[in-house]
């Protein structure tokens, strides 16, 4: 007897995808699937595509070709506003904070969306305002508390190291309480114990919030141990998608990572 449990609808669905800056083909015809609660992880050397197909799934790039269904929707047009309302959340390669505002302001940031008072009731504090803001400020609060940045949150970010840094807006991101959440090289430029750290916390944001979380990572080591799915990209083209052990053994992906393919 099959006690096979059949799997859900994807959460994110990209079919034949391609991308071209003029006569540059960025990305050529990719498509796979993330399942809800899992971490993917998009790897390949410099110049894949990675950056471009992250930038595709949330509106930043329209496609030439294909479709992205998310959440059960085909999205043939989607702007980064649109993303984050339907709850997709990202961060970047480069560090994207307001430096000159502390820790817990730009983990606030990251609450826009959820804000409903008015403009006017803001500036006068009236209406809705003053427990909206109450409210803001205990979720941003429980966000610092789970990165375990609670000596910085009054720490103007632009003076933080390079670590904590990424991990506020991380911490940005997750305040925006994403179904969804894109990282691009997370852990770009730090060293092993920084690294163990964001590890720690990307599965704890896997495991706490059940969210899918889609990461671009250089480290082999590090995709291997956090990643349920493993895509592999290599000039545009998809050359491995499936299980860390399976990818880890494609002739192609090491051909790929080893140089010998070209």
């Amino acid at each position: 007897m099959n006690t096979t449990q059949p799997l859900p609808p994807p959460l994110l669905q990209l079919e034949h995808i391609s991308l071209s800056f003029k006569a540059v083909k960025a990305i050529t015809n990719i498509s796979f699937a993330v399942q809800p609660g899992e971490i993917c992880a998009l790897i390949g050397p410099n110049g894949a595509g990675k950056s471009s197909l992250l930038n595709v799934i949330n509106g930043v790039y329209r496609p030439d070709e294909g479709a992205i269904s998310y959440n059960g929707e085909t999205l043939h047009i989607m702007q980064p506003q649109h993303a984050a309302e339907r709850g997709i959340a990202r961060t970047f390669q480069n560090i994207a904070l307001f430096k000159g505002m502390t820790v817990l302001d730009n983990v606030l940031t990251g609450r826009n969306l959820h804000v409903h008072s008015s403009w006017l009731e803001q500036v006068f504090n009236l209406g809705r305002a003053p427990q909206e803001a109450v409210r803001q400020r205990k979720k941003a609060e429980e966000i610092i508390d789970f990165l375990d940045i609670q000596p910085w949150r009054n720490s103007v970010v632009g003076n933080l190291p390079y670590g904590l840094q990424k991990r506020v807006e991380l911490g940005r991101a997750l305040a925006a309480e994403p179904k969804l959440l894109l990282l691009d090289e997370p852990m770009a430029g730090m060293n092993a114990e920084e690294k163990q750290e964001m590890s720690r916390f990307i599965l704890a944001t896997q495991r706490e919030f059940t969210t899918t979380i889609v990461l671009i990572e250089h480290d082999i080591g590090v995709v291997m141990t956090l990643s349920n799915h493993v895509v592999v990209l290599d000039y545009g083209k998809k050359i491995g998608d499936g299980k860390p052990e399976e990818v880890r053994q494609n002739p192609q992906v090491i051909a790929a990572y080893l140089g010998t393919k070209h």
